[in-house]
């Protein structure tokens, strides 16, 4: 049966990739995290900064809701 160039490279792709195993993909993802860490001018939240939280003021004592 004849398949097309996009399949076969598909189908070779998911090949190599299912080979790899679980230990391996977890070093290549830490070792890919520390050079996207030690980027200095890698955009978004750099790690170790934290967002400070919208102060919630309580409702006022002197107004009460109304009952209807």
């Amino acid at each position: 049966m004849k398949h097309s160039a996009e399949y076969r490279k598909f189908t070779g792709l998911v090949d190599r990739l299912l080979t790899v195993s679980h230990e391996e993909m977890q070093r290549r993802e830490a070792e890919y995290r520390k050079e996207v860490e030690a980027n200095p001018k890698r955009r978004g939240p750099k790690p170790g900064t934290k967002r400070k939280r919208k102060a919630v003021t309580p409702p006022s004592a002197d107004h009460e809701p109304t009952e209807t």
